[in-house]
This record gives C-alpha cells, sequence and structure tokens, in this order.
C-alpha cells in the first residue's frame, strides 16, 4: 500500500511538472517576438521579463497575453 501512495505522489509531482513546463513552452512560444520588441534590454531572472511583459499588457500579443494567463491559474 505504500508503495502505490508513493507511485501515486511520484505520478501527480511528474504530471504537474510537466504542466509547468508546458505553460513555459508556450510562454517562451507566443512571447518570444513581444519579449523582443517590448523588453529588449531586460536581463532574464528573477521574473524580470513576465514582470516587463505585464508593464506592457495593452501592448502585448494576444497570444502572449494567454499564455499569460495560463501561467496565473
Amino acid at each position: 500500500m505504500r508503495a502505490l501512495i508513493m507511485g501515486l505522489s511520484m505520478f501527480v509531482a511528474l504530471a504537474a511538472g510537466s504542466a509547468a513546463q508546458a505553460q513555459q513552452n508556450d510562454l517562451a512560444k507566443y512571447c518570444k517576438a513581444d519579449v523582443a520588441r517590448l523588453c529588449p534590454n531586460v536581463p532574464p531572472g528573477g521574473g524580470k521579463i513576465i514582470q516587463c511583459l505585464k508593464a506592457h499588457g495593452k501592448e502585448m500579443s494576444v497570444g502572449c497575453a494567454q499564455a499569460l494567463q495560463k501561467m496565473k491559474g
């Protein structure tokens, strides 16, 4: 029984990691041009690029805005 619980816990953790990775892939895919256009001098790390994109919310593409929205949820 303990092995089953551990196996399920690992599966849930992997599934959550896969979902997070998919969201990050969407963000990279849909926001690449927006980052280059709106945040060209912002160094990566510490959430600075996300903050920059949010600051330019009205200027960002629909796809990028949707990818950011998915990350919130």
